[in-house]
């Protein structure tokens, strides 16, 4: 899951994963649509970083406002890069119920699997952009959290395992309105043999 949207040099867009072309329920169209707008981050993400590397900081009250603007606008495109390598990092499986420690892990924080699934639709119901779950390593829990864009609330100290994308782009080709339609196709398709990669890559035990 770790992403190079940390470098200051030009980075590329990971190569879309074959299987995401053959989802179920959710369209070739739909998936090439939607990388599209992921490459369209990670060229605003460079964008950006070569402007700000032409930006005087010595001359601060000069800059202010173009920092800020500059700044606000990357924090939104590496949001857009991060959110969206993860939605389809964990896309292309064959859904169901989750095996391994992401089972156990769900079972233990939330009750019960249809629990979480209740609890992560409801947030993707709710929110504008995004609704994760993710391990917060202060609580040592896992807990499932609201975004209503790609640099709101971000919660530090978590990692998120699951990143559902609710903006209209990922499902209006498909299901227009019908974003409970689209929620219930997301979890068709997860693959829980990635998600339970990355809960042994960052250690996270039940």
């Amino acid at each position: 899951m770790a992403t190079l949207a940390f470098n200051r040099e030009e980075i590329s867009p990971r190569q879309l994963k074959p299987a995401l072309l053959e989802l179920d329920g959710i369209s070739r169209e739909s998936v090439e649509a939607h990388y599209k707008l992921y490459e369209g981050y990670i060229n605003k993400r460079n964008e950006i970083l070569a402007k700000l590397g032409e930006i005087d900081v010595s001359a601060a009250n000069q800059v202010y406002s173009e920092l800020r603007a500059l700044k606000v606008d990357l924090s939104f495109a590496l949001g857009g890069i991060k959110n969206h390598e993860i939605y389809f990092e964990h896309l292309g499986g064959n859904g169901g119920e989750p095996d391994g420690l992401a089972r156990d892990l769900i079972a233990r924080d939330f009750g019960s699997v249809a629990a979480w699934r209740a609890d992560l639709k409801a947030t993707g119901m709710a929110g504008r952009g995004w609704a994760w779950t993710a391990y917060d390593w202060d609580e040592g829990r896992l807990f499932n959290y609201i975004g209503d864009a790609q640099n709101t609330f971000p919660v530090w100290n978590a990692t998120p395992l699951v990143a559902l994308d609710v903006y209209e782009h990922a499902y209006f080709i498909d299901f227009q309105t019908d974003r409970a339609s689209y929620i219930e196709a997301f979890f068709a398709n997860l693959d829980w043999g990635v998600v339970n990669d990355w809960v042994q890559q960052y250690q996270i035990t039940p």
